[in-house]
């Protein structure tokens, strides 16, 4: 065993954060910790690191282990270039290959008993260096810098000129190449582009040591992660599986738990008319079986309700109207920043209905792309145009549409006047903002407050064409199954950024990617992207060199063409300007119906999920009802009026008998849900 969390607690301003938290770490293992935002989890890693101490419990070490820490926010103090600093992590290493150098130097000048001792010392020199691995320690240092995306020209680049994701990438690089007993990470994906977690991804996934990892990047979790520790209410609660077993895992034990716990009111409901009845007969023998079944009854250990589905943000996209069937229409659009050219002769166009998400690396233009298309910047050449009837919505990742020096009602009130104050705060309170939080002013919010104040006006705004950069940025799991529930279930046209690959699978209908100057189209999610992407782009490589050849256009990755490219045994490629659409006749077929069918079945069981919240809902209703209407009889004034209390009596078990009903079609719907799991 690594290290042992043993029933640590911690409370901050008589608020307990974490109680009780027990888990382990074995050698090796690959472990993630998961919840909301303010669940408690860099606590709990400052409180495993030593930064902070636990009010009780403890957390033990296997004697000699070693760990390093990344924090999510942290000062970074670094000098000298990106490479000086991480040879640094090698610095033993590299003296020890410079006292083997001097070693084989002055070799040539000894001879007797010196050149002997020397050449003693210079074998077990040798062979430390060897077991160390120093023979690979330049490739080792320059194979995480280009992995963490500092290209060859930016190694001898001065550490103080960088950005403060640069910094944060430099810094964990150095982690890395320090190859502790167990590596700890707070949200090491935040500053680094696909490739780059691509590449951590493999490098932890080989890393011979232990890694323990906050994050929420769905998929890079479902990739590095073989077991989930979750914190939801200040308790942990572990998952041996990655995070897709967790989030199926979690919905299974919850059903499990709603059905106990429904059986359970159905049987005391049953026991309390039963025990009603023997009452009512009066007569001695019938009211001491009442009172036996009373009896068991106060010893039942009642299981407590489990957290409702998704009960964080609340909120639904309704478009205004329906769109004509073309929504947008991109011609050969480019644009350039003085001598940095992003793109030349991009073309596309989305159909209503699409729900499109543009990936590529930073700086390939995405954001600008998007930023044209709702008409905030101009192309340097083409057009776009968008379709009858098309009315966009727009999400900022940096979040220009709202105005700092506003509280949150006057942001939404200067909006949408004709909104009630009660409609403005029942908006604001869907997206979690209550009481006085409403007069918050929009600077003081922090970028996870930002982002659901701009998913509470998209909501509002009621557009039918949606154009979203980022629009997970700084929100929580929780969030973001909420926000991709709404864009599943919302019925116009999406068009969005994003980096976040699990968000991308859940929702995307069609894949651009945004490389090397050119756009080329997926029909598919980005499980389909990452199948077909090697071979397309070998495709469109060797179609380019194939049309140099033969004297075309040349230049089809950076300059301008206009001719086809040939069909491949795979399928055809074609392309208009830089823009590239994949279609296959042969081997996608089969692909294309796969997709079909487990869109079909993820339709349904969104119907079948949210059958089963209506459910809930409706039950947590009725039975709130029947104790209000407990506590209204047990009024004097009502319990001494007859036709007051017939008519709440007969409100009781009308009520009764539809939760009868309500609890039978909360079993087969859990089951039906169930079964597809």
């Amino acid at each position: 065993m690594l290290f042992d969390c043993h029933s640590v607690s911690k409370a901050f301003d008589g608020k307990e954060i974490l109680k009780n938290i027990s888990f382990h770490m074995e050698e090796r293992e690959k472990c993630a910790i998961v919840g909301i935002n303010g669940a408690g989890k860099t606590t709990l890693l400052k409180i495993l690191t030593g930064e902070m101490e636990a009010d009780e419990g403890s957390v033990v070490f296997a004697r000699d282990s070693t760990f390093a820490y990344l924090a999510q926010n942290q000062n970074i103090d670094m000098a000298g270039t990106v490479i000086s600093e991480l040879e640094l992590v090698k610095k033993d290493t590299i003296e020890m290959e410079e006292k083997i150098r001097d070693a084989e130097e002055r070799m040539k000048h000894l001879t007797g008993k010196e050149l002997e001792a020397l050449m003693e010392e210079y074998e077990r020199l040798s062979h430390l260096f060897a077991i160390s691995d120093g023979y690979a320690w330049r490739s080792q240092v320059q194979g995480v810098a280009r992995g963490l995306g500092f290209s060859d020209e930016e190694f001898g680049k001065n550490v103080a000129t960088l950005s403060g994701g640069q910094k944060t990438r430099l810094a964990l690089g150095k982690l890395l190449l320090e190859e502790p007993d167990l590596i700890i990470l707070d949200e090491p994906t935040n500053h680094l582009d696909m490739n780059s977690i691509r590449w951590l991804e493999n490098y932890l996934l080989n890393y011979k040591k232990a890694v323990l990892i906050v994050s929420h990047d769905r998929y890079f979790l479902d990739k590095t992660a073989s077991k989930v520790i979750e914190i939801e209410n200040g308790q942990a609660e572990v998952y041996n599986g990655n995070y897709s077993f967790y989030s199926a895992e979690k919905e299974k034990r919850r059903y499990a738990k709603m059905r106990a716990y429904l059986n359970q009111q159905q049987e005391i409901k049953h026991q309390q008319a039963v025990i009603d009845k023997l009452k009512s007969y009066n007569r001695e023998k019938s009211i001491k079986r009442a009172e036996s079944r009373e009896k068991m009854l106060s010893k039942m250990e009642l299981i407590d309700k489990p957290q409702e589905i998704n009960d964080e943000m609340n909120f639904k996209l309704t478009p205004s109207c329906e769109s004509g069937n073309d929504v947008l229409k991109v011609e050969s659009i480019s644009k350039s920043f003085g001598d940095a050219r992003l793109f030349e002769d991009i073309s596309f166009e989305i159909k209503k209905g699409e729900h499109v998400a543009i990936i590529g690396d930073n700086g390939t233009g995405k954001t600008t792309m998007l930023k044209m298309i709702n008409n905030l910047l101009p192309p340097d050449s083409g057009k776009i145009t968008l379709g009858v009837k098309v009315y966009p919505g727009y999400y900022d990742q940096e979040h220009h549409v709202l105005h700092d020096e506003k509280t949150l009602f006057e942001e939404i009130s200067d909006e949408y006047p004709s909104m009630t104050n009660t409609e403005i705060r029942n908006t604001l309170a869907a997206f979690l903002f209550t009481g006085e939080d409403v007069f918050k002013r929009i600077g003081d919010l922090s970028g996870g407050e930002k982002g659901r104040v701009s998913l509470a006006k998209l909501m509002l705004s009621k557009s039918n064409f949606l154009l979203l950069d980022e629009p997970t940025n700084h929100l929580d799991i929780t969030s973001k199954e909420i926000l991709e529930t709404a864009i599943n279930n919302y019925e116009g046209t999406v068009l969005y950024v994003s980096h976040d690959r699990y968000f991308i699978n859940r929702t995307a209908t069609r894949i651009l990617d945004l490389t090397r100057g050119v756009l080329v189209s997926y029909i598919g999610n980005y499980d389909y992207y990452l199948a077909h992407q090697e071979e397309r782009m070998s495709s469109i490589l060797s179609g380019n060199r194939a049309a140099t050849a033969s004297g075309a256009a040349s230049g089809v990755i950076l300059g301008k063409t206009g001719s086809d490219i040939a069909s491949n045994k795979n399928g055809s490629l074609n392309m208009k300007g830089n823009s590239f659409q994949y279609s296959s006749e042969s081997s996608s077929g089969s692909s294309q119906a796969d997709w079909k069918a487990q869109k079909a079945q993820a339709a349904q069981k969104k119907k079948l999920e949210k059958a089963l919240k209506s459910c809930e809902d409706k039950i947590a209703e009725l039975e709130d009802r029947n104790a209000v209407l407990d506590e209204e009889i047990s009024r004097p004034e009502i319990a001494t009026d007859l036709a007051e209390l017939r008519i709440r009596t007969d409100e009781q078990d009308k009520n009764n008998n539809e939760l009868e009903t309500l609890y039978t079609d909360w079993e087969r719907l859990s089951e039906e849900l169930g079964s597809m799991s």
